[in-house]
């Protein structure tokens, strides 16, 4: 933890999507890195994952009444711990991902609009869909002021005060274990500098580590 907070200015925490940590853990990481490291937070599953999720499987979760943003008492519990989280680390960003499965229709828009109604507006909120039209995307961010989130070798950001950036690797079977090539990183600091807005770049491939390292040395010789 120490070297990392050495040679980055941020992580996105990915532990709060799966099981949320206590806040006592939290508090331990914030106070152990530097004032001006930056956590960004994922907010927990039971939000935005339904039950037959194979993430669920895999934290262990048995919530029957979750997900897709539903009006449920598990879904504003997972907020709440997400919330309590994210004030004890100190960030200012909570990123929802919606899997494949939510899907682009009236009965999900609904309860997106409930939900973010609903809760605290003290974080800028990030929404990374999958599968829906520009079109919706764009209208959905624009009506609850959501930041839309995109890998920016598969798509553009179409609403948000910030930029905020997920790279997955390359489309196929393999995708997460790309490795980014030189050319690749260069063209991301050239579609990193067309906006005059605070862009944020979290690699989520297998080789995360090296993929941001050589990123930060491209980006120092401009």
């Amino acid at each position: 933890m120490k070297k990392y907070f050495e040679e980055f200015k941020l992580t996105e925490v990915q532990k709060t999507f799966y099981k949320p940590p206590k806040v006592e853990t939290a508090e331990k990481w914030r106070k152990q890195a530097p004032p001006e490291f930056e956590f960004t937070v994922k907010a927990w599953q039971v939000i935005t994952h339904p039950p037959s999720s194979p993430t669920h499987r895999k934290a262990g979760i048995t919530m029957k009444n979750c997900g897709f943003f539903k009006p449920t008492k598990e879904v504003f519990e997972g907020w709440e711990k997400t919330r309590d989280i994210a004030r004890a680390l100190d960030a200012k960003i909570i990123l929802f991902q919606t899997p494949a499965s939510f899907e682009e229709n009236e009965e999900n828009v609904k309860n997106m609009i409930e939900f973010f109604s609903s809760i605290e507006r003290e974080f800028i909120f990030v929404w990374e869909p999958r599968g829906w039209s520009e079109d919706k995307v764009k209208e959905v961010c624009e009506e609850l002021d959501l930041v839309h989130c995109v890998d920016p070798f598969v798509a553009k950001p179409l609403y948000g005060d910030i930029v905020y950036l997920r790279l997955h690797g390359s489309e196929g079977k393999k995708m997460y274990s790309y490795k980014y090539t030189s050319e690749d990183l260069q063209w991301l600091k050239e579609f990193c500098l067309n906006f005059d807005k605070d862009v944020y770049v979290l690699f989520n491939n297998v080789h995360m580590h090296d993929d941001a390292l050589k990123f930060m040395e491209i980006l120092q010789e401009s």
